[in-house]
């Protein structure tokens, strides 16, 4: 039992701002509890009893599991794992001080990743103590360094470790955890899981299982809505999952088909078939990564609306029967069905259709017996008119704009439900300001169809965090981007008063945002942000199919100020070194510790390259005796003049270049320059000279070749084999998504070089083609 939000904590100075956890030996009254009074009088004879042993106390129907407060030297247990309430229905444990509520001091979280980090900040602030699992893979990961204590749970891959129920529940025996926070995907919508924490006597900080359960299996979460008056969509949710009853329902329901797993959420184990002609290989496809994803291959069909929005509303329930919405979220801008940007409220919603929204969500969330936090899914059409799609029976990835709208601790108010409390607030209490933009940042190539990345991040810097900009992540610069995990790196949140003040902040803050040592999507989400169809509101889940050209215009050449720029960076940067080298060496005369120009048997101009995309570029500098340059591009001389400067982690160039003056953050890592400013990003290359060049990322002629790091999942050919443009080759699971090869080329295969199960690294050649006349000439 935690003090209500906003009370005074009366108790004893050193167990302020910490779960209550009396000892026997020092009791004090208890605030609010009826049978404090009783239980004065009762102190001497708990001590006698739990002296011999005995458990209860005869006809009250009350009492404590001795065996373990003994061990304590407490009777402060949890009362999730309270014995005498597992054998006794449920009735009030004198340990647990009132019925139905729970002391949670200390909670484990069975995570990893920015959602870890958020749990332990919350439970830090609540006083709760954290503990943290991690793979192999995670050993120095940031929320390992978080939390008060962690265990490690096994290798990299999920399977072994984050999702080992058994693994998990048994750090929390040794931990001496009382709750298990499991925070998103993993375990989190695992009906198994929940139920053998609930056999362990161990609280799971989510619904119960039956409602995960229920909800979980789509076809079942589809007839009770239905039966609790939430309106569906038209499909096919039924237990005849052969492939002629699938095909037959999609021709009744009509192209274009969703094809669903019946189990799981993110984007995995989804496709749609636009023709019967392409239904039984994008029903084969959505199998294949349900089945690796959730282990479940079971399917439901639902008609595919166009163009539709994704509109979610945020719920909560507490043991005690209540239940309330927390207004809804737009989350209908995506790319391979995930979300990327999403926005609280949504945008041209009326307060009606708001609270019609929330009103059906809160007959969703009861008509399970819904505990905690859940989302509830709706499509939405141009008419505003909603579909129950599905609920996600954890807390999302994308709730902090609801925080941010609602100023309220999402994390906290689980804790409280899962401690016995009721609900923080009422309906009417619950109160709409402002407006709340979240970007995720994901480690990902746009330009390559979104192809998720692995790495170090090299360098990573953020806008300043504060009361309006929120940094959610769980990396810090120097750390990799694991290919066993999802490529997310962090989510920004901002809040303003209004939506066209919200989004202003977003773009101010996405420029502050600078990542070098793999690729990132924040460009791209610049791009979106910009972008005036979605200032105007006017999202859809067609969003970026449908825009596409205009987010992700050709690359362009970068402008001649800003390779001056680039050029300028670099010259500063070896004036650094040769000071240096001065300093160490002593000799203010060697011809080697200068860096103005002057060169024995060199003249004052400097002929310089720089790799801009797949072009060189030429550039002419000469040193002048005031110390700034004159640069030569093709016809164009630019005058260039500035300094370095450190400002924290992070250097700037001031700069000026032809008497404009701007201040780009400049990183020079290995062969490449970054140049970050207000008005976007530049990446620039040095050219490595061919002697000193080990390898390239062509490829072998004649092959087949790994988009990224992942395992193979299938392979479909073998030697000898003939096959044609287009053809299925393989298919790989990398960032837990499946990625299907295909043949570049009419041939014969050679060579498959890699067997299933087995890791290909980013480029590697996977199949190895015969050399035919065609391709030799």
């Amino acid at each position: 039992m935690l003090p209500a939000p906003g009370a005074t904590d009366n108790r004893p100075i050193g167990l302020r701002g910490t779960p209550l956890r009396p000892h026997l030996g020092s009791y004090w009254p208890l605030r609010d509890c009826p049978v404090s009074d009783w239980l004065r009088s009762r102190v001497s004879l708990w001590k006698d009893r739990l002296a011999r042993g005995r458990r209860g106390f005869g006809g009250l129907g009350v009492g404590w599991d001795c065996s373990e407060a003994s061990a304590l030297g407490t009777w402060g247990h949890s009362w999730g794992r309270c014995l005498w309430r597992r054998e006794n229905n449920g009735d009030i444990c004198l340990a647990c001080c009132c019925r139905g509520r729970s002391n949670i001091n200390k909670v484990l979280i069975a995570n990893r990743g920015e959602i870890a980090c958020r749990v332990i900040r919350t439970a830090r602030k609540m006083g709760v103590q954290s503990v943290a699992v991690y793979s192999e893979a995670d050993r120095n990961a940031m929320h390992v360094e978080m939390a008060d204590e962690a265990y490690s749970i096994g290798p990299a891959a999920s399977q072994q470790s984050y999702l080992s129920m058994e693994k998990i529940i048994q750090v929390a025996k040794v931990s001496a955890s009382q709750a298990i926070h499991p925070g998103y995907g993993f375990l989190s919508e695992n009906t198994e899981f929940a139920e053998l924490c609930k056999q362990e006597g161990i609280i799971f900080i989510g619904p119960p299982s039956s409602a995960i359960r229920d909800m979980g299996i789509k076809s079942t979460s589809k007839t009770i809505m239905s039966a609790a008056g939430v309106p569906v969509i038209e499909g096919y949710h039924g237990e005849d999952q052969s492939d002629q009853c699938l095909k037959e329902h999609a021709g009744r329901i009509g192209y274009p088909v969703m094809i669903k797993a019946i189990r799981g959420g993110g984007g995995k184990g989804m496709r749609i078939a636009r023709s019967e002609e392409e239904f039984q290989e994008q029903l084969e496809s959505a199998r294949r990564e349900a089945k690796k994803s959730f282990n479940d291959d079971a399917m439901l069909l639902e008609k595919f609306v166009d163009t539709p929005r994704h509109v979610e509303v945020q719920v909560f329930g507490d043991q005690h029967g209540n239940a309330v919405y927390l207004f809804e979220r737009d989350c209908s801008v995506q790319r391979r069905y995930q979300k990327i940007i999403e926005e609280a409220p949504g945008p041209g919603i009326d307060p009606e259709i708001r609270r019609r929204l929330g009103e059906a969500a809160v007959k969703a969330a009861k008509a399970v017996n819904y505990v905690g936090a859940g989302t509830v899914e709706f499509i939405m059409d141009s008419n505003h008119n909603f579909y129950f799609m599905e609920m996600n029976t954890r807390l999302q990835v994308e709730h902090p704009v609801t925080e941010m709208v609602t100023g309220t601790d999402l994390v906290e108010w689980q804790l409280r439900i899962a401690s016995g409390e009721k609900l923080p607030l009422s309906q009417e209490e619950i109160r709409l300001k402002g407006h709340a933009f979240e970007a995720r940042i994901y480690a990902e190539d746009p330009q390559d169809n979104f192809m998720p990345g692995a790495g170090p991040l090299v360098h990573l810097s953020t806008p300043p965090p504060g009361p309006s900009v929120r940094i959610e992540t769980g990396v810090r610069q120097g750390d990799e981007v694991s290919v066993h995990y999802d490529p997310m790196i962090a989510k920004l949140v901002v809040w303003a008063a209004d939506r066209q003040a919200a989004l202003k902040k977003l773009r101010y803050s996405l420029h502050q945002y600078s990542i070098t040592g793999l690729n990132t999507n924040i460009d791209f989400l610049l791009s979106l942000s910009r972008h005036p169809e979605f200032e105007a509101g006017n999202v859809h889940t067609d969003f970026i199919p449908q825009h596409y050209h205009d987010l992700l215009p050709p690359p362009s050449a970068t402008a001649k100020e800003v390779l001056c720029q680039a050029v300028l960076g670099l010259l500063l940067q070896e004036k650094v070194v040769t000071n240096a080298f001065r300093l160490q060496t002593e000799d203010q005369v060697s011809p080697f510790a200068s860096s103005s120009g002057r060169r024995l048997n060199f003249s004052h101009t400097r002929n310089m390259t720089l790799q801009d995309g797949k072009n060189k570029v030429a550039i002419a500098v000469k040193y002048n005796r005031d110390g700034s340059y004159s640069m030569q591009i093709e016809d164009k001389t630019f005058e260039v003049l500035g300094d370095l400067c450190n400002e924290g982690d992070c250097t700037y160039l001031k700069c000026s270049v032809n008497g404009i003056v701007s201040k780009p953050k400049l990183i020079i890592s290995e062969s490449t320059i970054y140049l970050f400013s207000m008005g976007g990003s530049a990446q620039i290359g040095i050219p490595v000279p061919k002697y000193l060049s080990s390898a390239h990322t062509e490829g072998v002629q004649g092959s087949a070749l790994a988009p990224m790091t992942g395992t193979i999942e299938k392979v479909f050919v073998k030697a000898g084999d003939r096959v044609k443009t287009g053809d299925i080759l393989m298919v790989m699971i990398a960032m837990k998504m499946e990625h299907t090869i295909k043949s570049p080329k009419d041939g014969t295969i050679k060579k498959v070089l890699f067997k299933e199960g087995s890791q290909a690294c980013r480029h590697a050649s996977l199949i190895e083609f015969v050399e035919e006349e065609s391709d030799e000439a």
